[in-house]
């Protein structure tokens, strides 16, 4: 709350007060208590702070600051410490609280249009899995690049660009949970990384989303490239978690095939956005092999739409000598939160996926 009052005196001080409107019907604060209450019945609350002379309406788990003013001046409230209201401005007089009912109703819309951003489907949180580590180096790869031997191991490229993309997250979605899987050469299991993600509390109106990095190998080191998977659309699983699921039992098999195409769609949805910015940001350096289905652990696990990335292979020289080199790491993480991004704002604007295009 302290918070709040510092951001609302900077706006007093720092902002230009708008012109003083015409008087509008003055209400108690028993009045203006009970507008409010027709937003959501019992959940108006109100404190008070006679030292700085500044109120605080909550409804539900959403608060609007303001501070007392002169009679017929227009003044500022805050909806939850961002949302800025200009209105005539409440006052004192013989010591008792006055509201005006342009003040309140002002109040009222701000209240509402935070309730319903809220209630909209959204993205809550964000796991991004650096495979391997540990005991578990994944694949590697031994080059001569630039004259010198270099031995190049799966565990610590994806774990770099894990981590510079969980940075990016962090400062891009402060809105979010971002959580990764490991931060330094440990190795969590399969199990343990699926876990974290499906063990995370989200609202009713909550999503969250799965990324898996890693890089690829194989026998013909002419083969080059990077990757984005997804799961097999005909891999039959359970998405519904039991212990969270509240309906009626009759229905939560179609339930949990609902959720399974839901996934899916929005699986190919953040390959797709992923892919594409890959394409933009490495160019002819690195070639696309495209979206490719399989049954990955993790993917087939995560109780969440969940993909897959192989950023090149570890075999090739040409991809080892990229991803040896620590600004071109720094490249494969600003696609990959580009991508990331992409999706969530198409994600949070449509409020969720139900079919593939």
């Amino acid at each position: 709350m302290i918070r709040t009052y510092i951001i609302f005196f900077i706006y007093i001080f720092c902002s230009q007060i708008a012109p003083a409107q015409s008087a509008s019907h003055i209400l108690t604060l028993d009045e203006a208590i009970k507008t409010l209450d027709a937003i959501h019945e019992g959940a108006v609350e109100f404190r008070w702070d006679p030292i700085f002379q500044t109120g605080v309406f909550s409804v539900l788990e959403h608060y609007a600051s303001f501070q007392t003013g002169v009679p017929g001046e227009s003044g500022i409230a805050l909806i939850d410490g961002k949302e800025i209201l200009t209105s005539p401005s409440p006052y004192i007089e013989k010591g008792q609280l006055h509201f005006p009912e342009d003040f309140i109703a002002a109040l009222k819309r701000g209240f509402e249009q935070a309730i319903h951003a809220e209630s909209l489907f959204r993205i809550a949180a964000i796991i991004v899995d650096p495979g391997h580590g540990g005991k578990d180096a994944g694949a590697v790869g031994n080059h001569t690049i630039n004259g010198k031997a270099v031995r190049i191991v799966e565990k610590d490229v994806v774990l770099k660009v894990s981590k510079d993309l969980y940075g990016r997250l962090n400062e891009g979605f402060s809105d979010k949970q971002v959580l990764i899987t490991r931060e330094t050469d440990t190795y969590p299991t399969l199990d343990e990384r699926v876990n974290l993600a499906n063990s995370v509390s989200l609202k009713e109106n909550e999503a969250i989303i799965y990324i898996s990095v890693h890089a690829n190998a194989t026998f013909n080191k002419t083969v080059r490239g990077y990757e984005v998977w997804y799961l097999k659309p005909d891999y039959e699983r359970s998405v519904l978690d039991p212990d969270r699921y509240e309906g009626p039992k009759e229905v939560a098999s179609i339930v949990d095939l609902m959720l399974q195409e839901e996934f899916l769609s929005e699986s190919i949805r953040m390959a797709g956005a992923i892919l594409k910015r890959f394409e933009e940001m490495l160019g002819n350096d690195l070639p696309s092999r495209g979206l490719k289905a399989e049954e990955w652990f993790v993917v087939r696990n995560a109780r969440m739409p969940a993909i897959l990335v192989e950023l090149g292979f570890l075999t090739n020289e040409a991809d080892a000598a990229l991803l040896s080199d620590d600004a071109y790491l720094k490249k494969f993480a600003e696609a990959l939160y580009n991508g990331i991004r992409d999706f969530i704002i198409e994600f949070e604007r449509s409020g969720g996926y139900t079919v593939v295009e």
